[in-house]
């Protein structure tokens, strides 16, 4: 049984829901408080020193003999939160592959000439309190401390509330500057999220870019009556908006072969037998280009005062979250895409953009070199219990994340 089998299998089961098969592991909750314990555990026994930074990120720090500590270090790490009934390997994938890549290089003997740090990044999904990469946006300062503080999820907890209640200082939040100048380059390891490695007949990929995406609330208002005794012409239904709403987005987004999804709503009262007063719905929207995303927005927001109009509602449209196109950068992803090469004797390793977000096209934002390296999906299915990459392809991620150390950190 090689380090990652071993490691795998202990993750594994933290935070798994056995009705779905998927995992609930949401920011500072028991089964993600869980998860940081055993990395802390785990990331000991290989030596690193762990801390927690002032935005709930951990970081394990492999310094050897004789380095000297205040050299850029080569980052490498992921994330442990999942979204709601989520797959295994999204952001777990990348976290335990670094435990095992550490090792594999302890195991032989390798002394690195940098530090290297695993980083695990707090609420990466944005699952509980609707702002994702919170962790990695806090540090860089892309988002404002007292607006996370503020941010509250669905069990009416705050994240300042929910720090506290896991033994973590709320108060501590902000840019981390000093943190982020101790870090020279950013190396994650993720499951793909889509097909393209499936259809290359790839195990590894390199990424290029991510697509720039947002999250953005709509507020549709009626007035609340009998479902049974208001005739049709008389209803002012914020639901009826809504699906037009939906139907909208859906046709935009084939039209301009962009992304567009409503895939979270609340509705008052929420009752079988009664006419909506507000619905709430959240849009997820991603485009390969910056202006393709703002019309898809702009039809999609015309979509909806034209409906909430017709349906006499009002409609009001708030950003939650914006991130611009990320390019990852040329010269070290190019550097990683050599290293993976010469281990895996294969030229064929595919570069390709991705339309998912990560906490890697954060720190690319604030101007740290960031790469990513891809993992084969089987499924090509994503956020769903039916994610998957096998074992072989996990063991190609991890021999090709130890070529990255050695080549970057060697």
């Amino acid at each position: 049984m090689t380090a990652f089998d071993e490691l795998w299998a202990e993750l594994e089961p933290i935070g798994k829901y056995e009705p779905t098969g998927g995992y609930r592991r949401f920011a500072y909750s028991a089964a993600e408080l869980q998860c940081r314990q055993w990395f802390t555990a785990r990331a000991r026994e290989l030596g690193l020193e762990v801390e927690l930074d002032r935005n709930g990120n951990l970081w394990a720090w492999w310094v050897a003999a004789g380095v000297d500590p205040q050299l850029p270090a080569l980052a490498i790490g992921s994330h442990l939160d999942s979204v709601p009934d989520g797959g295994a390997f999204d952001g777990p994938l990348g976290v335990v592959s670094s435990l095992a890549a550490v090792k594999s290089l302890q195991t032989k003997g390798f002394s690195p000439t940098r530090p290297i740090v695993i980083a695990v990044f707090a609420d990466e999904e944005g699952a509980r309190f609707g702002i994702a990469c919170a962790g990695s946006r806090l540090m860089t300062g892309q988002l404002a401390a007292d607006r996370a503080r503020a941010l509250m999820g669905r069990d009416g907890v705050t994240m300042a509330e929910a720090m506290q209640s896991a033994g973590l200082d709320a108060q501590a939040l902000g840019e981390d500057r000093d943190l982020l100048a101790r870090i020279g380059e950013y190396v994650e390891l993720h499951i793909e999220q889509g097909r393209s490695l499936v259809d290359d007949d790839a195990p590894i990929g390199v990424a290029t870019a991510i697509w720039p995406h947002g999250r953005y609330r709509y507020t549709f208002t009626g007035v609340a009556d009998h479902a049974g005794t208001t005739r049709m012409r008389d209803r002012r239904d914020p639901m009826s908006a809504f699906a037009r709403t939906v139907l909208s987005a859906e046709s935009a987004a084939r039209a301009s072969d962009s992304r567009a999804t409503f895939g979270r709503i609340e509705v008052e009262p929420n009752g079988t037998n009664a006419i909506p007063s507000v619905v709430r719905a959240w849009l997820d929207a991603r485009a390969a280009d910056a202006e393709t995303l703002h019309q898809l927005l702009a039809d999609i927001e015309a979509a909806a005062r034209g409906a909430s109009a017709e349906h006499g509602v009002t409609v009001t449209m708030d950003i939650e979250s914006e991130t611009p196109v990320v390019h990852f950068h040329a010269a070290l992803r190019d550097r990683v895409r050599a290293a993976v090469v010469a281990e895996l004797g294969d030229d064929d390793v595919p570069l390709l953009p991705t339309g998912a977000g990560h906490d890697a096209g954060i720190l690319a934002t604030a101007g740290l070199p960031t790469a990513m390296l891809f993992v084969r999906n089987r499924t090509g299915i994503s956020h769903s219990p039916r994610e998957f990459a096998d074992r072989d392809d996990c063991l190609r991620g991890v021999t090709s994340l130890v070529a990255v150390l050695q080549e970057l950190a060697g």
